[in-house]
């Protein structure tokens, strides 16, 4: 017996079959069923204040008409308008994180901007850079943009506590 070595022996332990090694699919089987607990969805996307959300609209407008607005006004007032646009969502958000009696001036804040930025569209629109129907468009969204903010800020105007202790 101790002429036998052991490593013959451990070897076919060891290592597997031709038929295991061939015929044992299984591995494939199980990545083919896909478990649909463990797929991951998109998140839904965020929800925003729906006056934020007017501005989003109006700006995904504007921005399809900054496109084709011509290169003389495209590089300043064009680029004006859309940068009143970002400056506008960026003062209406900062406003929604905020207190309540630190809004009031941010809500402010975007009613000149936006005061600003319809004066800026009828300069496009009256040098013929935006067509009637283009600038109708535009405005009526940027008309009611205003009226929210007017509300925004009448709301808070009536809800302050200076007001209702009788100072200025």
């Amino acid at each position: 017996m101790l002429d036998i070595g052991t490593g013959p022996l451990a070897t076919r332990k060891l290592f597997p079959r031709l038929k295991q090694i061939f015929y044992g699919n299984d591995t494939l089987v199980a990545m083919d069923e896909l478990n649909a607990s463990h797929i991951i969805e998109a998140p839904p996307p965020p929800r925003l204040l729906p006056l934020l959300q007017k501005v989003k609209s109006a700006y995904l407008l504007w921005y399809g008409y900054y496109q084709a607005i011509p290169k003389v006004h495209r590089h300043s007032l064009g680029q004006r308008v859309d940068t009143s646009f970002i400056e506008i969502m960026e003062t209406i958000a900062s406003a929604s994180f905020l207190a309540r009696e630190e809004k009031r001036p941010y809500v402010r804040l975007a009613i000149r901007k936006t005061d600003t930025l319809k004066v800026l569209l009828m300069l496009l629109w009256e040098t013929k850079s935006l067509d009637n129907k283009k600038y109708a468009a535009l405005s009526v969204k940027v008309e009611e943009i205003g009226k929210m903010l007017g509300g925004w800020n009448g709301q808070l105007s009536k809800l302050d506590p200076a007001k209702k202790r009788g100072e200025k």
